[in-house]
């Protein structure tokens, strides 16, 4: 009696430890379900094509343009050649507005690209910053890891900045530098103090920069809350 109840005891800790088990791998599966769904979720929320309908056309018809769903918060469209940054330019009020707010002025965890709110709408300021999420696939600012390559940079260094709903004025842009830099980098981020940022650039990078106003793309990187990507441009008049 004594045998077969300890038999009976140990069938019945394999039979709970066989469950767990189970319970522990079906949880395993739904996490990683959980994480699929939502890589998927974003990147179908990410603004997708359709915005670029929207996309104004300097000295063309742009009717279509100037009565669009875009919010009146738009200042500029950007675009980098032979790259996916080519995006509306929005500025808040603050620089929290549109992190999860698309340009349409709807929810969105892709968020929109935005001019700091420090910065003057028209990018007569010596030094314009622009924010973008840094998303999978290349997508919103996602694209400027690439830029970190100095034959990629040299391939894809020419860009527009159109400015207003309706492309009142458009510019040329030369990519000329990217860097890693740290979010505490207050030269960096400080739209409103231009030769600080000359300075630093010129600094980090060895470049004697031309006098021309510079406009900064920032993203964040993945897995560390603290470093930015920053490509540099010079808008060309």
């Amino acid at each position: 009696m004594e045998a077969s109840g300890a038999a009976a005891f140990w069938k019945r800790l394999n039979e709970l430890y066989e469950k767990l088990i189970s319970i522990v791998l079906i949880l395993a599966l739904l996490i990683v379900a959980w994480y699929i769904y939502d890589a998927a979720y974003v990147y179908n929320h990410t603004l997708d094509k359709s915005v670029k309908g929207y996309k104004p056309v300097p000295g063309g018809d742009n009717r279509n343009t100037a009565d669009s769903p875009i919010t009146d918060d738009m200042v500029a469209w950007l675009t980098i050649d032979d790259t996916n940054i080519d995006y509306p330019i929005m500025q808040g009020r603050d620089n929290t507005e549109y992190l999860n707010t698309d340009p349409f002025g709807q929810y969105s965890l892709s968020g929109s690209i935005f001019l700091d709110s420090r910065s003057s709408p028209d990018f007569s300021d010596d030094y314009s910053l622009v924010y973008g999420h840094h998303m999978e696939y290349g997508k919103m600012f996602g694209a400027i890891d690439d830029f970190l390559d100095e034959k990629y940079l040299k391939a894809h260094d020419h860009g527009t900045l159109m400015i207003g709903r309706t492309a009142d004025r458009s510019y040329d842009l030369e990519v000329f530098a990217a860097l890693s830099v740290s979010a505490a980098d207050k030269e960096i981020f400080q739209p409103g103090e231009g030769w600080d940022a000359r300075r630093f650039i010129a600094a980090r990078t060895g470049l004697e920069l031309r006098n021309q106003r510079i406009l900064a793309l920032s993203t964040c990187t993945e897995g560390d809350q603290l470093s930015r990507l920053v490509v540099f441009c010079y808008i060309l008049d």
